[in-house]
């Protein structure tokens, strides 16, 4: 029951559980965040978001990762946000940081307004994912970046199992995944796969 209940939270963190599980996520998913951010070695973006921050400590790495750029993290669960406001505090209160929370499939934001989207282990659970694609084309300047980090690829028959036991989880190819982007008109499309692991991190164009 306790397993039940706690991987309830993994799609949207609320509550008592949903603390435990976003600190959980902070910890897990660290040596995967810093490999996908090892990917952006040619951008010099200005204003960020990550989409899905959860706990806030990726929006934290871009911030240390990119000085001088604004960085937003967005996420639908008032949990997460809570707790990104809190590991962000003093970059708030310096102006750099802001912390939105919303749903990805209808973002608050403008037109072509980040030059960097990033998101770690969220697609997942995402609305679509074209409608949900197709927002994240229309908030990124021309010529922006979308990286997508993903702990699954869809392929280790190990994955399939959180899909029946992880509400809202939907795991994707290597394959579907870029034929997604695609359809939404990104390009330039490059696939990092650390086979071994089963990770993933895909760089898309605007």
């Amino acid at each position: 029951m306790f397993k039940k209940l706690f991987y309830s939270n993994t799609r949207k963190p609320k509550g008592f559980l949903g603390n435990i599980m976003i600190n959980k996520m902070n910890i897990g998913h660290a040596k995967l965040s810093d490999w996908g951010l090892s990917h952006l070695k040619s951008v010099s973006p200005v204003s960020i978001a990550d989409l899905g921050c959860g706990g806030g400590i990726n929006v934290a790495k871009l911030i240390k990762l990119f000085p001088g750029a604004k960085v937003t993290g967005f996420d639908y669960s008032s949990v997460s946000v809570k707790k990104s406001k809190e590991e962000n505090k003093e970059a708030i209160q310096a102006g750099i940081c802001n912390i939105v929370q919303g749903d990805v499939s209808n973002m608050p934001f403008e037109n072509e307004q980040f030059d960097l989207l990033t998101t770690f282990e969220t697609i997942y659970f995402w609305p679509g994912p074209l409608t949900s694609f197709k927002e994240v084309f229309r908030v990124l300047k021309p010529g922006g970046t979308f990286m997508v980090v993903n702990e699954f690829d869809g392929i280790s028959e190990r994955e399939k199992k959180y899909e029946k036991i992880i509400d809202g989880l939907k795991l994707y190819s290597n394959q579907e995944l870029m034929n997604y982007l695609k359809q939404v008109g990104f390009t330039g499309i490059m696939l990092f796969h650390d086979e071994q692991k089963h990770w993933i991190t895909v760089i898309a164009k605007k």
